[in-house]
């Protein structure tokens, strides 16, 4: 049981940053997503991002924010103001910041100081898979992410609480079949 397929989701982790300047541009660059790292939803529950999941979405127009307000934007796909790509570890940005926006000056000198390192991207589920660990422990997979929305620099990048609020319900169904499924068999096994 996904979760619903339409709702745009978030996800976050604490980067270190790389900031770099030529003689025409600063950027911002790191990683925004890293595959295989365990996301903690709740103890015994978590959240994975496999590898391949940004592969068919690259392609797509995607912005880069600040604390995911769509005010703030920092760069863009469409206008080669951000590339995004995916390597062996995750999906890795780069921002090329734009001098003429005191905004995202006032942002690249906040990652320089190191006061925000923390990031987060916004996007859909296409297709997942839930793994039961034993011993009540339990693991989503993301296998595929569809659209890709957005990339965020952020102070404060959180979980969402509907997102592990919408996992726990899906743990619940995926209990409650997997009940009904044994009483099912033993039903068939002593003859009613």
């Amino acid at each position: 049981m996904p979760i619903e397929r339409t709702k745009r989701q978030t996800r976050s982790l604490a980067q270190t940053f790389q900031y770099r300047e030529d003689s025409d541009a600063v950027y911002i660059e790191g990683y925004f997503a890293v595959f295989n790292s365990p996301y903690e939803l709740w103890e015994g529950a978590t959240e994975i991002i496999k590898p391949g999941a940004f592969d068919g979405c690259l392609s797509q127009d995607v912005r880069a924010l600040v604390n995911h307000d769509s005010t703030l934007v920092l760069g863009r796909t469409k206008a080669g103001t951000l590339e995004l790509k995916t390597d062996s570890r995750g999906l890795w940005g780069s921002i090329k910041i734009n001098r003429a926006d005191t905004d995202a000056m006032n942002l690249y000198a906040r990652v320089q100081r190191g006061d925000v390192d923390q990031c987060s991207f916004g996007f859909e589920i296409e297709r997942e898979a839930f793994v039961d660990l034993g011993g009540g422990a339990c693991r989503w997979e993301i296998e595929t992410v569809n659209p890709l929305y957005e990339v965020s620099v952020c102070t404060f990048p959180a979980y969402e609480e509907t997102a592990v609020s919408a996992r726990k319900q899906q743990l619940e169904e995926i209990q409650r079949r997997q009940a009904q499924a044994w009483r099912d068999t033993m039903r068939q096994k002593i003859g009613r």
